[in-house]
């Protein structure tokens, strides 16, 4: 049987979070797209950013080379390979060596960390050096997808189609500012003002609970999670689909999102909120009008003066910013370590101490970003279509004159 895949993007990453590189490739975006290392090192500082962030950021600073897929300035069609340095291989070099010669060379890690991956890894792989679990499931390859997500950005950008975020609670200091509320311009204000801030809050006041808690958080010796919320704004109706469940935007969304390490929770729109409520207090009425009769973009049509669905009905989108939550859980490794068995003898022991942040809420909404970017850009390809970015311009000018007499 041969399986058919659908036209659109698909990435991979690989890489160790002490090995010599992050690398990733990312496959179907159009050739003729403008993209420079400058476009996407941006993306991954903005990724290094954030108060509670632990000592791997004053190490590493990262910048991204692209390997395949590019000449002089532009895309070509071909796979686009990246590449990201770690810096703090050079401490690792025995540790992390392919060669078998550097066999032993640092102790095993026998200790797995309550809310890590290690012991269900090493169970899975039959490893009795943890070390060989932990250096994968870190949240050090996220800096790969930030760099993905950044190319996705840049070709979504073309189509005037912006993917921001912002934090709305860390620990339990939290901020009445949400997406959903807002329209287009000023979610965009929202995020500049996010980027100001230390923990990516748009409200300053919520922002200074939110750093004073994270400072009782590094005291005690403990961690803290939160939730961010991702928008999408300037998307056309029609992305996703409703007759297959893997089409459905969505389910791909909170499937991506909730790839991310240490995310446990994802929502669209009023997400949770909606159990509690009437129907007729939860659906996004419809109306019909042009710009100046409350229409909303700049060619009118049919419009909503709400977004409970955050911008998705019946897996698809709708028109309206698309909007979705994410919850993290506070960074497992822990200075105060909580308690653990060793793999190899039984014993009961303290979980081992890996170099960690305290909280990491402001760079996991730039990861989810990127998670968000990637997942769009692959729906916007598979309904659009085109080998070129002067045929997917085409095509989405004819898509959106459709749309515009319907």
């Amino acid at each position: 049987m041969i399986y058919l895949s659908m036209p659109g993007l698909r990435f991979l990453t690989s890489g160790e979070s002490h090995g010599k590189a992050l690398s990733g490739i990312i496959e179907g975006i159009p050739a003729n797209l403008l993209l420079s290392p400058a476009d996407i090192d941006c993306e991954l500082k903005r990724r290094q950013s954030g108060f509670g962030r632990g000592g791997r950021m004053k190490i590493e600073a990262d910048r991204a080379e692209i390997l395949s897929g590019v000449r002089w300035g532009k895309t070509i069609g071909s796979p686009i390979t990246l590449l990201i340095e770690n810096r703090d291989h050079k401490n690792w070099l025995e540790g992390m060596s392919s060669d078998s010669a550097a066999k032993d060379s640092i102790p095993a890690v026998t200790r797995p960390r309550p809310g890590h991956a290690d012991l269900a890894g090493a169970l899975k792989y039959d490893q009795h050096d943890i070390r060989n679990i932990l250096e994968r499931s870190s949240a050090r390859e996220t800096a790969m997808r930030v760099a993905l997500g950044a190319v996705a950005k840049r070709f979504l950008a073309e189509f005037r189609v912006r993917v921001g975020s912002f934090v709305i609670q860390i620990g339990d200091q939290g901020t009445e500012v949400r997406s959903l509320k807002s329209d287009e311009e000023e979610l965009l204000f929202l995020f500049t003002k996010a980027e100001a801030s230390p923990v990516r809050c748009p409200d300053e006041a919520s922002a200074k609970g939110m750093v004073e808690v994270i400072e009782k958080a590094m005291k005690e010796g403990n961690s803290l999670g939160g939730i961010f919320e991702v928008f999408v704004t300037g998307l056309p109706v029609g992305l996703g689909s409703h007759v297959q469940w893997d089409r459905r935007m969505d389910g791909r969304l909170a499937q991506a999102l909730m790839s991310i390490q240490a995310i446990k929770g994802v929502e669209v729109g009023a997400g949770f909120e909606m159990a509690g409520r009437f129907g007729s207090d939860t659906m996004d009425e419809i109306f019909y009008g042009v710009q100046g009769e409350g229409g909303q973009g700049p060619k009118g049509g049919f419009y909503r003066k709400t977004n409970n669905a955050g911008g998705i009905e019946g897996g698809m989108t709708n028109g309206m910013p698309v909007v979705v939550r994410a919850a993290m859980k506070p960074i497992p490794t822990l200075r105060k370590p909580l308690n653990s068995v060793d793999i190899l003898t039984k014993r009961p022991f303290e979980a081992a101490y890996e170099r960690s942040d305290v909280c990491a809420v402001a760079a996991a909404s730039v990861v989810g970003e990127a998670m968000t970017a990637l997942t769009v850009a692959d729906a916007f390809l598979e309904k659009i279509g085109g080998d070129s970015m002067e045929e997917v311009k085409r095509n989405f000018e004819g898509y959106l004159e459709y749309l515009k007499q319907f």
